[in-house]
């Protein structure tokens, strides 16, 4: 059985971690299997954003150490194989296209570094997060000293890097770092309906806007504004253009296509 499932559902990728027996412990084989999953949802013109989930009663326990240990002592860290695209976007290219994120259970290490590489994130009532790292002898490696004080704030990343505490859904929606807090159960229905509202708007739209979100981040404001309107004008020769504005005049629901 795989240990990562992948579906497609109209123009949604459906990833799903799929070793509940060992709470989606991490493996280099899972690793692997999730990274194909964002080559092809990268790469597939017929996908505009992914959903990743977990089966079971745990999103995931973390990183199989045992597993990682040669890799994380290589001084090269975790890469990628040929095509399959890193989701914890250490190495190689960043997703062009949205990820919803759906949590529950326990999310540790890997999974919140997988999180913070997403865009929208729905957690059942109950989670529990925590970078364990420091508590097995290392530091966290997927991503967390880069991104989660840029989400949580300095203090907050620092209280739980450095010491490996756990901390709660409650929290994490306070924070801002999840943006619906639901019934448990109801996590993937959610994040779904997100995925959908995604999946109907205007492709080169929401490429664009997140592209444009990115180099905010990554690169800062000027380079962003630079970058605003000469990315913005091949989306305004789009045929979808034409099909928003003729939809808004006809008063009916936009159709697009992404080109």
């Amino acid at each position: 059985m795989a240990l990562v499932s992948v579906e497609k559902k109209n123009h949604i990728l459906l990833i799903g971690l799929n070793r509940p027996e060992k709470m989606n412990a991490m493996n280099r084989e899972m690793y692997h299997q999730i990274a194909a999953a964002y080559y092809q949802l990268e790469n597939d013109p017929e996908l505009r954003v992914g959903l990743m989930y977990a089966e079971g009663d745990h999103f995931t326990s973390g990183l199989q150490l045992d597993d990682w240990a040669g890799v994380f002592a290589n001084g090269k860290g975790i890469e990628p194989n040929e095509g399959e695209l890193d989701p914890f976007h250490i190495t190689g290219q960043a997703l062009s296209k949205p990820v919803v994120f759906a949590a529950q259970g326990i999310c540790f290490t890997c999974g919140v570094e997988m999180m913070l590489n997403t865009d929208v994130r729905v957690a059942a009532k109950g989670a529990r997060f925590a970078q364990l790292e420091v508590k097995r002898g290392i530091f966290a490696c997927g991503g967390a000293t880069i991104r989660l004080q840029r989400e949580i704030g300095w203090g907050n990343a620092q209280r739980y890097l450095l010491t490996g505490d756990e901390w709660t859904a409650d929290q994490a929606y306070q924070w801002g770092l999840i943006q619906e807090l639901v019934e448990l159960g109801e996590q993937f229905n959610v994040a779904l309906e997100i995925a959908e509202k995604i999946a109907k708007a205007a492709p080169l739209g929401v490429q664009g806007s997140l592209k444009s979100s990115k180099i905010a981040v990554t690169e800062g404001q000027e380079a962003a504004k630079e970058r605003l309107f000469p990315d913005l004008q091949p989306v305004m020769a789009s045929e979808d253009v034409k099909e928003g504005i003729q939809s808004f005049l006809e008063r009916r629901e936009a159709v697009f296509q992404g080109k």
